[in-house]
């Protein structure tokens, strides 16, 4: 099987289809607390993600990130404050859960992995159109995946496979991307690779929300910058955000930033 280190790079290889924005609106949180079980877990959360905003959320473990993207996404309910979504749907944000949280040992290959990206036009049972089928192939192009169509998801490099992940959600075509730790766990080569398909997607207009570790990441790829313990921190230009100021704070209410 050919390694990660032979993919070649995309940016190069791959205009940006869309030349129009996006009809994706601002997306607006005020004083939004979120609570497991009458225990406040995230609270005091104002602000926007801006539409075509390429946005990280960083913090302790336990802060608030992943419980902020459920709440988006209306799978936990507001203990306080609104969430103004400017009328998207669930079917218009695409989002991709931690890599820990799925199983890669089902018996399915990369090319019917990637077409379930396309269930939304589909349906469930829906049968896959030779338009899909294009698409699929594209998606896996783009990720760097060429070649792999009949290859078992357990027969993957973890770095393959997230690629496989990205070109699923690239057949979704969504308005919203939603990221949870996208580059945990892969090869420096496999995140540049892939966050090239992060700006395709920001140069499409669309917006992207990304759950990220590391600062020197946050810092390199990303313009705005949400920071969490617990209590917002800051939420805003990602050099403003992250401040000395800003980070010891962050340190006074937790465990530190991960880093």
């Amino acid at each position: 099987m050919r390694g990660v280190e032979r993919h070649r790079p995309l940016v190069a290889r791959h205009r940006v289809g869309r030349k129009f924005a996006m009809n994706v609106p601002t997306i607006r949180f005020r004083d939004v607390g979120v609570a497991y079980d009458d225990q406040t877990v995230l609270r005091g959360v104002t602000g926007a993600f801006k539409p075509g905003s390429l946005t990280a959320i960083v913090g302790v473990n336990g802060s608030g990130k992943s419980t902020l993207l459920k709440a988006l996404m209306g799978e936990l309910p507001l203990r306080e404050g609104t969430i103004d979504n400017g009328g998207l749907r669930v079917r218009d944000f695409g989002y991709l859960p931690q890599a820990s949280q799925l199983d890669r040992q089902f018996p399915i290959t990369v090319a019917d992995t990637v077409l379930m990206g396309s269930w939304r036009r589909t349906g469930a049972f829906g049968a896959v159109k030779s338009a899909d089928l294009e698409l699929a192939r594209r998606a896996l192009n783009v990720v760097g995946l060429e070649g792999f169509e009949a290859k078992r998801l357990d027969a993957l490099s973890g770095g393959q496979f997230q690629r496989v992940l990205f070109a699923r959600l690239f057949m979704q075509d969504s308005r919203v991307i939603i990221l949870d730790e996208p580059f945990a766990a892969i090869d420096e080569q496999t995140t540049r690779d892939l966050f090239g398909v992060v700006r395709r997607w920001h140069a499409e207009k669309r917006t992207v929300i990304a759950v990220l570790h590391g600062f020197e990441k946050v810092r390199e790829y990303f313009s705005e910058c949400l920071l969490l313990a617990r209590d917002m921190i800051g939420w805003g230009p990602t050099g403003a955000v992250l401040s000395e100021e800003n980070l010891r704070l962050a340190h006074m209410r937790g465990d530190g930033p991960s880093n």
